[in-house]
């Protein structure tokens, strides 16, 4: 397991996060998981046994009974809490009323105490916030968040499915008023949904701001029970088809993958997987597992290693279709580029 900086900082994270969507299952997140506490035990174990250091969470899943069986979790396996990077989020709905959700001051104080009473810890490492708030002024939001690094109660802050000028507008205000900046941003990124190497990846690199993958294998569909000739029947897709995704572009990039998975000897997940890990931009990939056999699966990616030919082959094939201004600024700027 190799470790990497987050972002602008000392924090070391493990190139693989332990995600807890599947934890739990209430409402809505029964269609991701519903693992009870023992299966939870298991996984969180196998993780850190594995090099894992870096567990991601939110309020809303599963209600915040995720939040409540990672907790149990540490305390149960008598982890070192401050050998673990705990990272939990904040914006969706928790409550019933017009103050139940959003990047309010009220509910990211309120939400945070929370968070921290659920997990049964006293600091959260990485507090993220989960989308965009166009009703809250983004001074508001940050202030709070600022707030919570200044008691103690939150090391680092970060943010989650924002577009780039919100980013950059967020980190212009931090820099004007002296607020803690964001460190990273959590956003899907795979082989087969590339959307975020158009204005996402090129301020994240400027900017120095590190990059957690969610939904590497784009909701399962990567995982290699979907090929153009058959499609699994018990997959997280039959029930919850998400992330968005251009199928059949998809499937072209599935067969080389498969391809190369052959000649390796491994899976096509490990192939998807591995593909972020040569990624310079990503810092930590968030992998879920119903199973213990996916999670096994999941961390052999770290251990395969992609020629320049099997990396181009697999570019080819996935790149994006050139867009404006994108095209012309590579036009523009062929006399003027950075050396490497």
């Amino acid at each position: 397991m190799k470790y990497n900086l987050l972002g602008n900082t000392g924090l070391k994270v493990s190139e693989l996060c332990l995600g807890t969507m599947t934890f739990g299952g209430k409402g809505i997140w029964t269609a991701i998981g519903t693992l009870p506490q023992a299966e939870v035990d298991a996984l969180v174990k196998r993780s850190v046994d594995a090099g894992i250091n870096f567990i991601d969470t939110a309020n809303v899943y599963s209600e915040g009974l995720s939040e409540q069986l990672t907790g149990q979790a540490i305390r149960n396996l008598g982890l070192h809490r401050d050998d673990l990077v705990i990272a939990t989020k904040v914006r969706g709905k928790m409550s019933e009323g017009p103050n139940g959700s959003g990047l309010t001051r009220k509910h990211i104080l309120q939400q945070a105490d929370e968070s921290l009473k659920r997990l049964q810890i006293d600091y959260i490492d990485l507090y993220q916030i989960h989308g965009f708030d166009a009703l809250t002024p983004m001074e508001e939001t940050l202030a709070a968040l600022d707030n919570l690094v200044n008691s103690s109660k939150v090391r680092y802050i970060g943010c989650s499915n924002l577009a780039a000028w919100q980013i950059m507008k967020a980190l212009g205000i931090s820099d004007l008023k002296g607020y803690a900046k964001f460190v990273s941003l959590q956003a899907y990124y795979t082989i087969a949904g590339r959307d975020l190497e158009r204005e996402l990846v090129p301020l994240l690199k400027d900017q120095k701001v590190g990059l957690m993958v969610w939904s590497p294998l784009a909701g399962g569909f990567l995982s290699g029970k979907y090929t153009r000739q058959s499609a699994a029947e018990d997959g997280r897709r039959t029930n919850f088809d998400f992330p968005p995704i251009n199928k059949e572009k998809a499937y072209d990039i599935i067969d080389v993958m498969q391809e190369i998975a052959t000649a390796k000897n491994v899976s096509v997940a490990q192939i998807a997987l591995a593909w972020l890990l040569h990624q310079p931009v990503v810092s930590s990939i968030i992998i879920g597992a119903k199973k213990p056999e996916q999670l096994e699966d999941n961390l052999k990616a770290t251990e395969i290693q992609l020629s320049t030919e099997e990396l181009l082959r697999l570019d080819e094939i996935s790149k994006l279709p050139a867009e404006y201004p994108a095209w012309m600024i590579e036009r523009q700027g062929a006399d003027r580029k950075v050396s490497s």
